[in-house]
């Protein structure tokens, strides 16, 4: 169980989000969170020796979720957000009801996706984990509006991202294999369902062509964190500048390297092993 006392002390508006994802995925929510928000401060953690989750077991997820969210905690952090959708769709019930900060998570945007189709015809690129949970086919269920939502697990694809190697030709090679038969069958719509994918997007959106519609969750994420810490009381004051801090569980010179790639300015990686 995770404990946390609720205490304006620890939650106050000073006090940074904590944000967190199985490997540098996240690092596109937080990025949003950075440029819209820029005033709060931000943790971000990545859990890049256990990544990617979407092949691990439901089991082994809640207990790194529970594990990096108690990490968090006693960072003082005043609300998380779980920039993973694998995490987010397995563990975030369960962590909502352990703690009292807000906790955001994320999700494939089925909603948007499904009216802004015009086939009707939608595509959700997602982990394999995602893709055979139930909440997550609940989701498509409730608001796929009429819509054929066609799941693509696209396993391979976040190793790729993680290693640094999203313009390889063999990455490119494994997204053709994912989203050609999409398009074959006339999708014009397609949601990129992991936070890894975003840094791809360039790719997927030669392949897919211009007559589909990309859609990422970045930013409906930082509009619903940004509503929760209105709610609370707890936002920053707007004078101040926001400061980031990175961490990974698999902390290396390479990991750096390609944090700050993906952030795209220098920053400096720290170890942090829950």
């Amino acid at each position: 169980m995770i404990t946390h006392k609720t205490n304006r002390n620890i939650s106050s508006d000073s006090a940074p989000i904590g944000v967190f994802d199985s490997g540098v995925g996240g690092l596109s929510i937080a990025k949003c969170i950075a440029q819209q928000l820029p005033h709060e401060n931000i943790i971000y953690f990545a859990d890049s020796l256990h990544a990617p989750y979407g092949e691990k077991s439901v089991d082994f997820i809640i207990k790194r979720v529970n594990l990096i969210a108690k990490q968090l905690i006693a960072k003082g952090v005043k609300a998380i957000v779980i920039a993973c959708n694998t995490a987010t769709v397995n563990a975030i019930e369960q962590l909502r009801a352990q703690v009292k900060i807000p906790i955001i998570g994320v999700e494939p945007a089925i909603k948007p996706a499904a009216k802004q189709s015009i086939s009707k015809k939608v595509a959700i690129l997602a982990t394999q984990a995602t893709s055979e949970n139930k909440r997550f086919k609940t989701l498509i269920d409730l608001h796929h509006n009429g819509a054929n939502v066609i799941i693509q697990p696209c396993p391979g694809l976040v190793e790729f991202i993680e290693q640094d190697k999203q313009n390889s030709q063999e990455c490119n090679g494994l997204l053709k294999q994912y989203i050609e038969p999409l398009i074959m069958q006339g999708i014009d719509t397609l949601v990129l369902g992991c936070t890894h994918y975003p840094f791809v997007q360039k790719q997927i959106s030669l392949i897919a062509g211009q007559q589909v519609n990309i859609i990422e969750t970045a930013a409906p994420v930082t509009v619903q964190l940004s509503k929760k810490l209105a709610e609370n009381e707890i936002e920053a004051c707007k004078t101040q500048r926001g400061q980031c801090q990175f961490y990974s569980s698999l902390e290396t010179k390479e990991q750096e390297k390609i944090f700050s790639k993906l952030w795209q300015e220098p920053l400096t990686l720290y170890a942090l092993c829950p």
